[in-house]
């Protein structure tokens, strides 16, 4: 013997709670200027913190590939910060040889 099987609840909505239309295309207030942005020295500092990567036997290769991988994303946000006009200004002190 078939039982009906129980109905589902349509997705519709009732009539009454249509959503309220949201205006994509409005001005919006303008964004403050970025701050200046500084390169990190060793950009795998946080990585290499984090302790070896848990590959059996394999764990210096993946660290390896880990750090390349974060380095190549730390040069190209310094490359794209760069043509951005947004790098901080080396202090006068940094780039002496002195230092």
């Amino acid at each position: 013997m078939n039982t009906p099987s129980p109905r589902r609840k349509s997705g519709r909505r009732r009539s009454g709670s249509k959503p309220k239309r949201v205006d994509l295309w409005r001005p919006v207030p303008q964004l403050a200027d970025p701050s200046p942005i500084v390169p990190a020295v060793e950009p795998t500092t946080l990585l290499r913190s984090l302790g070896d990567p848990p590959l059996q036997g394999q764990g210096a290769v993946a660290e390896h590939y880990l750090a390349a991988v974060v380095e190549r994303a730390a040069g190209l946000a310094t490359a794209l910060a760069a043509t951005a006009g947004l790098l901080a200004e080396p202090d006068d002190d940094d780039a002496s040889p002195d230092a």
